[in-house]
C-alpha cells in the first residue's frame, strides 16, 4: 500500500483544513501518515484511519538548536516510516521537512498556506525566513501556493523556481457539508459574525471599533466573535481588550467552537477585516458556502473569495471607519438583496474552491511522484 505523509504544526490544522483530502486518499486506498505536534485532534485523525506520529516542536520557536533537532527528528522518522510522498505545511516543515526528505530521496511538496507572521515585518526574521526558503525549496518536487500574489512574491524574490510553482486557489471546502439548512432561521436582531484566531492582524480590534461606530449610530445589531486564543503568538490579542469589550456589551465572544455551521446559519453577515498575510481564509469559504454575505478587506487571499458588490463588500485594510461604512451598507440592504449576495457567494465557492478538485490534484501529484520515484530536484547537494 502506497503511503502519503502530511507534516504540519498541529494535528488540528490537518483535521480542520485537510480532512476531506485525507478522507479522499483513504478511500482511494492510500495509507495516510500525519506527523504533527499533538493537541487533542490526533485521536480524531486516528479514528478516520490515519496513522498519527507525534512531533516535538514549536513552530514559533526561534531556537537554532530546536530547528536542528526538528530536522534530525524528521529525518529519523522519514527513514523509519518510508512514506512514498510527503506534503509539508507552514514554514518549519516546509524548510526542515523538505531538507530531511531530500536527504533520503523522498519526493516532497511544500504547501505555502500564506506568508504569515514571518513576512509581516522587514526585520531579521523576514530575512532569515527568505534565506531558508530559498535554500530548501530547491529540493522540493513542487511548491504549492493558495493565491497568485504569494507565488509572485516567491518568484520575484527568487525563493522558488517558477517551473516548480503551482497555484491551487485555497485548500478547498466541502460545499455539501457547509450548506445552509432549509430550516435555518435568523434572529430578530441583525447579527454580524467574525470567526478567527485571536490575533490583532486578523482585524479583531477593527471589528470592535466598527461595532462601536454602529452602536453610536443607534443600530440594533449583535457582534459575535468566535475563535481560539493564541497566547504564545507575538501578535496575540490582549485578553484585557476582549474582556473590556464583553463587559461593555459590545462583543459577544463565544470562544472556540468545533462546528461553525450553527453560528453561520444564524448570521446575517460574516465579517473578516484581516490584514494578515493570508493564503485563502477557510472561514471566508465556509461563510460563502453557507450563503452568508461577506465583508472582508481588499487583502491578499481575502479578495479571492469575494466579488465586491455581488457576494459581499470589500473594505480598506486597517480602516475601521470604512469597515463600519460597509457594515452599515449591509444592514440597510433589502433582505432579498442580501439573500442574492449569499446565493452568488455559494456559486463562486462551488465553482472555484470545491474540495473535490483539490483532492484530485493531490492524487495526480502523488501518482506522478510515485511513478517517477524521484524528486525533480538534484538531491546530491
Amino acid at each position: 500500500m502506497d503511503s502519503v505523509c502530511f507534516v504540519s504544526n498541529t494535528a488540528w490544522s490537518v483535521f480542520n483544513f485537510r480532512l476531506d483530502v485525507v478522507r479522499y486518499l483513504l478511500r482511494k486506498g492510500y495509507r495516510v501518515l500525519v506527523f504533527a505536534a499533538p493537541d487533542g485532534f490526533e485521536t480524531a485523525l486516528e479514528k478516520e484511519g490515519c496513522a498519527f506520529i507525534p512531533l516535538a516542536f514549536d513552530n514559533r520557536s526561534l531556537s537554532i538548536l530546536a530547528d536542528v533537532q526538528l530536522y534530525r527528528q524528521l529525518k529519523r522518522l522519514y527513514r523509519q516510516h518510508q512514506p512514498g510522498v510527503i506534503f509539508h505545511y507552514v514554514v518549519k516543515p516546509n524548510v526542515y521537512g523538505t531538507l530531511a526528505a531530500a536527504a533520503l530521496a523522498i519526493p516532497s511538496i511544500a504547501v505555502v498556506t500564506g506568508l504569515g507572521y514571518s513576512f509581516s515585518k522587514r526585520g531579521w526574521l523576514y530575512r532569515l525566513t527568505k534565506l531558508l526558503y530559498a535554500y530548501a525549496l530547491k529540493r522540493s518536487r513542487e511548491v504549492w501556493f493558495l493565491n497568485n500574489e504569494d507565488a509572485q512574491f516567491f518568484i520575484a524574490h527568487k525563493l522558488v523556481d517558477v517551473n516548480r510553482t503551482r497555484i491551487i486557489h485555497g485548500e478547498g471546502i466541502h460545499t455539501g457539508y457547509f450548506q445552509l439548512p432549509a430550516t435555518a432561521q435568523q434572529g430578530p436582531v441583525f447579527c454580524f459574525l467574525m470567526s478567527a484566531r485571536l490575533l490583532r492582524s486578523k482585524g479583531i480590534v477593527l471589528f470592535a471599533e466598527a461595532a462601536r461606530v454602529l452602536r453610536r449610530k443607534q443600530y440594533a445589531a449583535r457582534f459575535v466573535l468566535i475563535g481560539s486564543p493564541e497566547e504564545t503568538h507575538p501578535d496575540a490579542l490582549d485578553p484585557a481588550l476582549l474582556r473590556g469589550w464583553q463587559q461593555e456589551g459590545l462583543i459577544d465572544y463565544q470562544g472556540f467552537v468545533a462546528d461553525v455551521r450553527p453560528a453561520l446559519s444564524a448570521a446575517n453577515c460574516f465579517v473578516f477585516p484581516s490584514y494578515y498575510n493570508e493564503g485563502v481564509p477557510r472561514s471566508l469559504m465556509e461563510a460563502a458556502s453557507m450563503q452568508v454575505p461577506i465583508i472582508t478587506t481588499f487583502n491578499r487571499g481575502c479578495r479571492e473569495v469575494v466579488v465586491d458588490g455581488q457576494t459581499g463588500f470589500l473594505c480598506r485594510p486597517k480602516d475601521a471607519v470604512d469597515l463600519a461604512g460597509k457594515m452599515e451598507m449591509m444592514i440597510n440592504l433589502p433582505v432579498e438583496t442580501r439573500k442574492a449576495m449569499g446565493a452568488a457567494g455559494r456559486e463562486l465557492v462551488t465553482a472555484k474552491f470545491d474540495v473535490q478538485e483539490v483532492a484530485e490534484r493531490y492524487e495526480r501529484t502523488i501518482q506522478s511522484a510515485l511513478a517517477k520515484n524521484l524528486p525533480a530536484a538534484d538531491l546530491t547537494h
